[in-house]
């Protein structure tokens, strides 16, 4: 969101489920290892949904259980931490909502919202359905530079954008029917491109355009939110979880995102990158958060 964000050890704290142990570093020889063993996570995902299921609801928050995120909850059969920990990506539905659904450009919109200052150290994804007004999947990443590498990251988001048909190299690259949505250009403008600078690779082409809620909030209600906070106080909305935590971020982002869209309003991609010449910018709403 942006560049000067706390570090994550200094963010406000709150009862939370220990962060998952970093992944340890690997070599090339190890790196098909450690996919695999993403992709097997990611196929057990159907039978890990009966289990939520199973799950009281309860309208009372708690904090994401940062195990589940990653596939690494050892503890779904046990009363005590189930009660103490969501382990569910679902947002909360909002009361009051008008129900003034406009028909989208886009299917699912993919929220995210990265953590870290020099190098990006959480990458969180939230699979947000259009037509069911609810996330319905979670990408979650955390590392540092001792653990797994930038482009390892990559890969596991790819296969997971492939599991849900959104993305296919064979096609480009480019994103099916979905788009980015972050609260404001930092993530994708900048740390992004600095990423995959740092770690010697190709920028992605699915990180070419992106949806800037902020600008979409100025232009639909016509007031300025410099910030996720100032728009969740515009909606009279209560923000959930650790400010700076980027999984906690990026679901309060997509709780915004589904009160919009109810409201009736246009989600559409405000920022795509030149054709030929990928560092400069073009913005595509003339009225914007500067």
């Amino acid at each position: 969101m942006a560049t000067w964000r706390l570090p994550l050890l200094r963010r406000t704290p709150y009862p939370y489920s220990p962060p998952p142990p970093f992944f340890s570093y690997s070599t090339t020889s190890h790196k098909p290892q450690i996919r695999r063993k993403f992709v097997k996570c990611m196929e057990e995902s159907t039978s890990s949904t009966l289990t939520q299921s199973q799950i009281p609801k309860t309208s009372t928050w708690k904090p994401m259980c940062l195990y589940y995120t990653q596939c690494k909850c050892t503890k779904m059969d046990d009363p005590l931490h189930i009660d103490k920990f969501r382990h569910s990506c679902s947002v909360e539905s909002v009361s009051g909502l008008r129900n003034q659904l406009q028909a989208q450009e886009f299917d699912y919109f993919l929220v995210l919202d990265l953590e870290g200052k020099v190098e990006i150290l959480e990458f969180p994804v939230l699979l947000f359905d259009v037509k069911t007004m609810d996330v319905v999947d979670v990408f979650h990443s955390v590392w540092h530079d001792t653990a797994i590498k930038f482009d390892e990251v990559i890969e596991q988001f790819e296969d997971w954008l492939n599991k849900h048909r959104l993305w296919k190299k064979e096609q480009g690259g480019y994103l099916n029917q979905a788009a980015f949505v972050t609260c404001g250009n930092w993530d994708l403008k900048t740390k992004i491109p600095h990423q995959c600078e740092v770690s010697e690779m190709k920028l992605p082409p699915y990180f070419m355009e992106w949806i800037n809620l902020k600008d979409i909030y100025l232009n639909f209600y016509n007031r300025r939110a410099p910030g996720m906070l100032s728009m969740m106080r515009g909606l009279q909305m209560k923000p959930f979880g650790s400010h700076h935590l980027g999984i906690d971020d990026s679901k309060n982002i997509a709780r915004v995102l589904q009160y919009m869209l109810t409201d009736g309003a246009l989600v559409q991609v405000t920022a795509r990158r030149v054709p030929g010449s990928p560092d400069k910018v073009k913005f595509l709403l003339e009225n914007r958060i500067r």
